[in-house]
């Protein structure tokens, strides 16, 4: 049976995974940049989320700084996935 840590590691090898630094830490995670309708449909406005494994970035909590993909990022908020082993994080670009 395969673990959340081989899903990640068979993703990351299949470059579906972007890379992050996290106080000088190197992981890599899956980053997404959706569009969502915002003004009664009138704007689209960016969302970034990083779904991360939370050994692979541990301590990450709102207010700390990251890089991904080589920009800057604030961490809006981050909450567990799953059975606590994923985490997702909002974004917001610095």
């Amino acid at each position: 049976m395969f673990s959340i840590d081989d899903l990640y590691a068979a993703a990351a090898n299949a470059g579906l995974l972007t890379p992050v630094v996290f106080r000088g830490t190197p992981a890599m995670a899956d980053f997404r940049l959706p569009d969502e309708t915002v003004l009664d449909g009138l704007a689209l406005s960016a969302d970034p989320r990083l779904r991360f494994l939370l050994s692979s970035l541990p301590g990450l909590a709102a207010g700390d700084e990251i890089e991904v993909a080589g920009a800057r990022w604030r961490v809006r908020s981050v909450k567990a996935i799953g059975d606590g082993s994923e985490a997702e994080a909002a974004l917001s670009r610095l």
